[in-house]
This record gives structure tokens, C-alpha cells and sequence, in this order.
């Protein structure tokens, strides 16, 4: 599959087939997300890769309670991905402060759509999961004072017809994008 492919036919995916995904290809996409660009090379991120199904039912059971019960969809994939933030080096943390713009966040974008891309190359469903209690993810792998896990992804075989999905609801691109003037 061609990178015009992947972005053409990716979409998120919220049903799972149950068996394992290999490390092989979960190593893959990690890979992939470790090669991508950011800001003052600082690499502001971290993944934790959660495939024991005790400890990830464990995990699953604080982070999706309450509130957020309603991403617990996504304890059935058989892999979750956690991004760990690192704030950036100091270079990275100073331009932050100067635009008011938390670049560790836009780098941790790129490198996970890394991460989607090459999963959805290698034949894996992901769907990025912001929706989940952050404090007691943190709390359940005991990080640093400071440190949080911005997001998830699912990962797993999908259990639906991934090319019958395609793109939902996207803007022309007249309507997003202009040359030499804003609209």
C-alpha cells in the first residue's frame, strides 16, 4: 500500500477481531512513530504498549469508568498504545511559552499518525482515544510527577470490512484551503 492509499482508505475502527496482534507488527508502527519529525528534535513522547489481557483489563476497568464508560468499546481491542507526554527539551519548551503553542502536543500528532498509518499498511484497525480518566492512567503506571498520557489507540485486526468504511463527512478542499489569502 502507497502512503496516498493509506491516507485515502484509513479511517478509525471500533470493532476488533479477538486474536493477539504480533510484536512483529506492533514493533512496526512503534518504529514508524520513532522516525517522525519534531520540534527542536525533542521526540516528546513515550508509548506504552498494553497486550497482557490481565493488565489490560485491569487498566481498562480504571481509565473507562464513570464518565468516560463510554469509550469501554475500546478494552476489547486486543492491544492499546499509551502516549506518555514529555514536555519537549528546554529549546522546545521555551518556544511553547513564546507562540502559546504546546508543540510537544503537535509533535506527538505527527508521530502518531505515524503510528496509524503503518498499522493500517500492515493491515491493523487503530482509533485514537482521547476520552479516558488520564490521572488514573498515570496513577496505574505510577509516572513521574509531570508526566500524563495524553491519548490511546486501539490496535487490532478489525472486525469489519475496512474498504466499505471509507472517509465520513470531509470538507471539500475549496472550503479548507486557499492560496495567497485566507478564503
Amino acid at each position: 500500500m502507497d502512503v496516498k492509499t493509506a491516507i485515502e482508505t484509513r479511517h478509525s475502527i471500533r470493532k476488533f477481531k479477538s486474536h493477539p496482534v504480533e510484536r512483529e507488527k506492533i514493533n512496526a508502527c512503534l518504529e514508524a512513530a520513532r522516525l517522525a519529525p519534531s520540534a527542536c528534535n525533542s521526540q516528546p513522547w513515550h508509548y506504552i504498549v498494553i497486550d497482557d489481557p490481565t493488565v489490560k483489563e485491569t487498566f481498562c476497568n480504571e481509565i473507562f469508568s464513570g464518565i468516560y464508560g463510554i469509550t469501554s468499546w475500546a478494552s476489547k481491542a486486543p492491544v492499546l498504545i499509551a502516549v506518555v507526554s514529555d514536555r519537549g527539551n528546554f529549546v522546545s519548551r521555551l518556544g511553547n511559552f513564546v507562540r502559546r503553542t504546546e508543540f510537544y502536543l503537535v509533535d506527538q500528532g505527527i508521530s502518531g499518525e505515524h503510528l496509524v498509518l503503518r498499522a493500517w499498511e500492515l493491515g491493523l484497525g487503530t482509533c485514537w482515544i482521547g476520552w479516558f480518566n488520564s490521572n488514573k492512567a498515570a496513577k496505574f503506571f505510577k509516572l513521574p510527577s509531570g508526566y500524563k498520557i495524553e491519548h490511546l489507540f486501539a490496535v487490532g485486526y478489525p472486525d469489519e470490512d475496512p474498504q466499505k468504511a471509507g472517509i465520513h463527512g470531509r470538507k471539500k478542499l475549496e472550503v479548507i484551503a486557499s492560496y495567497n489569502r485566507y478564503k
